[in-house]
């Protein structure tokens, strides 16, 4: 293991049971608060371990969501052998990337073998799952069992970050990268694109986001908030934090000059 890329709670259970997702590919488990650790063998163990190959960034296991609604239901994402379900717990996996693509492999629909970048899970409807994918940008409404691709409207198929508004899981936010070393925004202008309809069509959300930028924003760089008028936070790879109010609609530079920002993520304080 050369490190950890992601740490999530089990729902529904006891606040020290997380799970940590590690490079090389692979999933571990503690119940008390990180003491011990535990491997996920039937996940590290898989039969299609011994092929999964690694992406530009190396064999990482960055995305973890668990059901909101059934504990027993796990999701992880692997760069670059894709999307696996367990509805037991983690003690059997199987893979679930049913139509997305895989363009730089000779079976363009494989199996598995999928460069995913990121997904999230709608808390309200767990059946709901989107993806950022190296090769465009998808939906599904079964649980992970088929995807149906959303890329179109974009200016780009590849990004990182992805986010659902936190009240409707129609509402969807991605940041579209190009380039084929320094992934940055399209033309050097910082846009956010959000679509109201699952990715039906997509706009453009750019007032008060900078031009002449050719910013990055990483896999975990993007959050919104569970404020009535969903808030959404945006951190780039040079510092800056980008800040809207009001569903995206209008941005606002929350901080600046800080390190590259690896990670948003949004809390109360009470």
């Amino acid at each position: 293991m050369r490190k950890a890329w992601h740490l999530a709670l089990k729902a529904g259970s006891s606040p020290g049971h997380l799970y940590a997702g590690v490079e090389r590919a692979g999933l571990f488990t503690t119940e008390d608060y990180g003491a011990n650790w535990a491997p996920v063998t039937g996940l590290n163990d898989h039969a299609h371990s011994e092929d999964w190959t690694p992406g530009g960034g190396g064999l990482i296991l960055h995305t973890i969501a668990v059901d909101p609604e059934n504990s027993d239901r796990i999701y992880v994402g692997i760069s670059a052998a894709g999307v696996y379900r367990s509805d037991d717990g983690g003690k059997t996996w199987a893979a679930k990337n049913v139509g997305v693509r895989a363009d730089f492999l000779e079976e363009k629909f494989p199996e598995f073998g999928q460069c995913v970048h990121k997904f999230a899970i709608h808390p309200a409807r767990p059946e709901v799952l989107y993806q950022q994918n190296h090769c465009g940008v998808y939906r599904s409404e079964d649980r992970g069992d088929t995807w149906v691709e959303i890329t179109e409207g974009l200016p780009s198929e590849y990004g990182f970050p992805f986010a659902i508004h936190a009240h409707d899981p129609d509402t969807i936010y991605v940041v579209p990268l190009v380039g084929s070393e320094n992934r940055v925004v399209p033309e050097g202008k910082m846009t956010v694109w959000r679509s109201r309809d699952k990715g039906n069509r997509w706009e453009p959300l750019t007032s008060g986001l900078p031009e002449g930028a050719y910013l990055t924003v990483l896999r975990e760089g993007m959050a919104v908030d569970d404020c009535e008028s969903s808030g959404v936070y945006v951190g780039t790879q040079t510092g800056q934090i980008f800040f809207s109010p009001d569903e995206g609609e209008n941005w606002e530079v929350l901080a600046d000059f800080l390190p590259p920002i690896y990670s948003v993520s949004i809390g109360r304080v009470t």
